[in-house]
């Protein structure tokens, strides 16, 4: 790819912020899907160097396409007691955040939890652990959690957690009193028309930070 173009997309990604988010839905999904692949090289490259890049390198046990949803499927269903959360001043309802959208026939998932941990999931082979030894993830992971804490009540309780179809992103939010979901239209949120916006825009600040940590680790 030129290097101008690879430059563009760049500056695209980075853009994706709360204050500064002016992408249309199609330059959004085609930076979304420009970012997975270039998470995908550096997890094959960095996958014997650096412990933040996860795969799953045991396929005769495991299949490694399952890798992220085993994870996904974790971090919705352990209880905050099991793994030493408690409501904090900070930190009273909401302590974690996971962002589901659609890319292509996968589908990612951004987590973020009030200690600054963060990750990238997939239902593909790809995926990104440990971004909380990052202090610019650890700040984005903790902004996006407290993010979530103003659309608690938009929120619905939810013991189901199924992933969005196809054009619609959807926000599990983890909390003292159980998972809380919100659905809402792709559109809606990549055109800032939605009330979600805003949400979705912290989001994917914390993915711009863990694609800049890879990028360093490499």
């Amino acid at each position: 790819m030129p290097a101008t173009a690879r430059r563009n997309i760049q500056t695209d990604i980075n853009t994706c912020s709360t204050k500064q988010y002016t992408h249309t839905m199609k330059e959004a999904i085609f930076a979304i899907i420009v970012l997975t692949v270039i998470i995908s090289w550096c997890v094959v490259r960095a996958h014997a160097q650096t412990p933040q890049i996860a795969t799953n390198s045991n396929p005769a046990k495991k299949n490694p396409v399952d890798a992220g949803r085993e994870l996904r499927k974790m971090m919705l269903t352990t209880p905050p007691n099991k793994i030493g959360v408690a409501p904090t001043k900070e930190f009273p309802r909401v302590y974690g955040i996971l962002m589901d959208w659609p890319i292509g026939d996968q589908i990612a998932t951004i987590f973020s939890a009030s200690d600054g941990a963060a990750s990238l999931y997939s239902t593909s082979t790809f995926g990104v652990i440990g971004g909380e030894a990052h202090e610019a993830v650890r700040i984005a992971a903790k902004a996006f959690v407290r993010t979530a804490d103003i659309f608690y009540d938009a929120a619905a309780p939810t013991t189901d957690y199924p992933y969005p179809v196809s054009d619609h992103v959807r926000f599990y939010l983890l909390t003292f009193q159980g998972v809380r979901v919100i659905d809402t239209d792709m559109t809606a949120v990549t055109d800032r028309t939605g009330k979600y916006a805003q949400l979705f825009g912290v989001g994917q600040a914390v993915m711009t930070e863990l694609r800049l940590a890879t990028e360093k680790s490499k």
